[in-house]
């Protein structure tokens, strides 16, 4: 892969380390009208719909903002007012949906799960059978609140089954886990530039059944949100409504060169997964240990229980770390303190072993033995 910008790695699962040639992508300047620009556009859009095998049944509508923009659009637009949405919560992006219904009045039944544990297909379908009132399911792919990974093929085919519609949060997943639209069944997924595909943040993207858009229009709440206006208002005219993130979309385009570059989805998710390994097996060697089983983690992030030392405090385990040139993320859960460490982005293997290195030089600066402490 290309050589990158080095100081300082960012350890997040978005906004994330780009390279280079992304970055100047980003030096021009461009007329949000300009006919170039809408060519800029619907190539986007196209390989993005191509990425998950939707390119003859759906359609990829952007959206400026974050990837939460998008998911607003998504619900607000294709669950009807009268519509009502099963979310399988097992972490704080599920439950950020659940919130965003709360907002947008529609009905919601909320399916809580332990947030070490992935979603279960069988009480999905239960639930679906006990309240023919459901009409979606909105499903958080990669939980990134804890890394999990939740079984999409297998809660696809029990929705299909029963005849809703599948929304799903591909946030931190599109782009290096295998979706198939044809395989795994969905009205939406919903993505964003800056995660797997490495591009800078601010531009969300759903990819809708098409059928689905078209019956949607007049159910959503917000003018600047509603996906049937923006996709045909792109339909007819090759532009977006409203003032597009111009250098957002080029550098998106510049992402998406190297991603085919580099070998597309397959070889993106073997480099992720090498740097995975190389984090985990490293920081178990020092001591800390993943807060999630093998088998159900994914290679986007991992969460690390804190060792129990008093001298731990993770501002100044991240301030450390920061000075040796790596950004950490903090832990997203309330009962048991944690810190998370992205595997995601224009990094490799190698630089996650300066990382774990970065961490254990840090902690022994703070005083703090991690094989000694106790993580229980």
């Amino acid at each position: 892969m290309n050589l990158i910008d080095r100081e300082p790695l960012l350890l997040t699962p978005g906004p994330l380390t780009t390279t280079l040639r992304t970055k100047q992508a980003m030096l021009h300047d461009w007329g949000s009208w300009d006919w170039d620009f809408n060519r800029v556009t619907a190539q986007v859009c196209d390989e993005l719909t191509h990425i998950v095998n939707a390119q003859d049944s759906h359609a990829c509508v952007p959206l400026q903002g974050s990837g939460t923009f998008a998911v607003e659009a998504a619900l607000g637009t294709l669950v009807p007012r009268t519509g009502k949405v099963l979310v399988p919560n097992n972490g704080a992006y599920c439950a950020r949906i659940v919130k965003i219904l709360s907002y947008l009045g529609r009905a919601c039944v909320e399916q809580p799960y332990a947030e070490t544990s992935a979603v279960d297909p069988v009480r999905v379908e239960a639930a679906l059978i006990a309240d023919p009132a459901i009409t979606h399911v909105a499903l958080v792919h990669c939980e990134t609140g804890t890394g999990i990974l939740n079984p999409l093929a297998e809660i696809a085919e029990v929705v299909a089954r029963q005849g809703r519609a599948l929304v799903i949060d591909a946030m931190s997943s599109f782009g290096a886990l295998p979706i198939d639209a044809q395989a795994h069944p969905f009205d939406a997924l919903i993505a964003a530039s800056g995660k797997c595909l490495e591009g800078v943040p601010g531009m969300g993207f759903v990819i809708a059944r098409k059928t689905a858009l078209e019956a949607s229009a007049g159910n959503s709440h917000s003018l600047a949100m509603d996906l049937h206006d923006q996709w045909t208002y792109l339909q007819r005219t090759g532009q977006w409504r409203f003032t597009p993130p111009t250098h957002v979309v080029v550098a998106l385009r510049e992402a998406l060169a190297q991603y085919h570059e580099e070998g597309g989805l397959g070889a993106r998710l073997q480099r992720y997964g090498d740097n995975r390994s190389a984090l985990v097996g490293g920081l178990q060697a020092i001591g800390l240990r993943p807060l999630i089983g093998a088998d159900v983690q994914s290679p986007i992030i991992v969460t690390f229980v804190a060792p129990q030392h008093p001298d731990y405090d993770f501002k100044a385990l991240y301030e450390a770390v920061r000075s040796r040139g790596f950004i950490l993320y903090p832990g997203k859960l309330t009962r048991i303190e944690t810190f998370r460490v992205g595997c995601i982005g224009a990094i490799t293997a190698m630089d996650m072993r300066k990382v774990v290195q970065a961490i254990a030089e840090s902690l022994a600066e703070l005083g703090i033995d991690a094989q000694k402490a106790s993580t229980h």
